[in-house]
């Protein structure tokens, strides 16, 4: 690998963990405490990654600004008590060699992790520990302080506190607005197929992986790792 800085920014809930069931648990909260009966399971699972208030508009565009705010609200309270309720490799599972695909990325020198997602700080910071990922990202983009996905707000900060230029960066996520984010900013997009949108929605991305030994393998096809 070339001495240059390289930059991989992993989605969260798709890419890495597996947090359907508590993202449709609360999101069926959130909906009856405004006595609302929430969306079927793919159309709720097609909107995961987007910030939340963006989300709940898109889920329930009939409802007045009141009510989906208090869905939203809603949605926070019980996603923490499920979470609470469970230990996090539990309720938020990695996908099959996620870990040790993380660690052996980590373990390039020239080579930085980032995060880029739709989840909270708080909430990001708590699935990290619970997986004892703490020192594995280097940026970490929530959706507290961007715009959601996929304006490449979050990419363009990710770029600029590592100083690694658009070029020697991809964007690794399972759903359209992490692709279409991508392009935005100018960074390659390789998508996941294990994720919350189906492949062909992908369309956006410069290639398709099925596993993370893929992930691993286009990565070194692209940048000579681990040569």
């Amino acid at each position: 690998m070339s001495g240059r800085l390289r930059l991989v920014i992993f989605d969260v809930d798709g890419t890495l963990v597996d947090s359907q069931h508590d993202i449709l648990a609360a999101m069926h909260e959130g909906f009856a405490a405004v006595g609302e009966v929430a969306p079927a399971r793919e159309t709720i699972l097609g909107i995961v990654g987007l910030s939340l208030d963006v989300a709940v508009a898109r889920l329930a565009p009939h409802l007045p600004e009141a009510a989906r705010r208090e869905i939203v609200e809603g949605y926070k309270s019980a996603y923490m008590k499920l979470r609470a309720g469970q230990a996090v490799a539990t309720s938020s599972p990695f996908y099959p060699q996620a870990r040790e695909t993380l660690d052996a990325l980590r373990a390039v020198p020239e080579l930085l992790l980032g995060v880029a997602t739709g989840k909270s700080a708080r909430g990001l910071t708590k699935l990290l520990e619970g997986h004892a990922l703490d020192g594995y990202f280097v940026t970490r983009q929530v959706a507290d302080h961007h715009p959601s996905k996929p304006h490449p707000a979050m990419l363009h900060a990710a770029l600029a506190e590592t100083g690694v230029a658009p070029q020697d960066a991809v964007m690794v996520g399972d759903t359209s607005y992490d692709m279409e984010m991508a392009r935005a900013a100018g960074i390659a997009g390789i998508g996941v197929t294990w994720g919350y949108h189906r492949a062909d929605a992908l369309d956006g991305a410069a290639r398709l992986v099925d596993d993370f030994g893929q992930l691993a393998a286009a990565l070194m096809d692209d940048w000579g790792m681990w040569r």
